[in-house]
C-alpha cells in the first residue's frame, strides 16, 4: 500500500519552490498536487493523457477548451487529453489534486 497525508505533501510542494509536485506515478495512473498562487498564472498546456483535477483549497477559474467554469474548494473538473486548458482570475491560491491517467507522459 502506498497512502499520503495531504498536509504533508502540500509542505513537499512549497518547499520545492515548484508549481508541481508528482508524488505518485504508476503506468496507468500518476497524482500530484498543482498550487497556483492568487493573481498568478498557469503555464501549461494540453497533456496527451486524461486527467482530473480535484480543488482542495482556493478559489478561481479555469477554462476547458472554449467553456470556462468557477472552482473553489469541492469542485471537480475533467480534462480529455490534449485539449487546451488553463487556471485563470485566481483570486485566492489554488491548490489542486492532479490525476493522470494513464501516468502523465506516458502517451509521448
Amino acid at each position: 500500500m502506498l497512502a499520503y497525508e495531504l498536509t504533508q505533501l502540500i509542505r513537499r510542494q512549497k518547499d520545492s519552490d515548484k508549481l508541481y509536485l508528482e508524488f505518485l506515478k504508476v503506468p496507468d495512473l500518476s497524482m500530484g498536487v498543482y498550487v497556483l498562487p492568487a493573481g498568478g498564472t498557469d503555464p501549461q498546456g494540453p497533456h496527451t493523457e486524461d486527467e482530473v483535477y480535484y480543488v482542495v483549497g482556493g478559489k478561481g477559474k479555469i477554462k476547458v477548451g472554449n467553456e470556462d467554469r468557477d472552482i473553489q474548494a469541492g469542485s471537480i473538473v475533467y480534462v480529455a487529453k490534449n485539449v487546451e486548458h488553463r487556471f485563470y482570475s485566481i483570486e485566492e491560491e489554488l491548490t489542486t489534486l492532479v490525476f493522470f491517467a494513464p501516468a502523465e507522459y506516458s502517451n509521448q
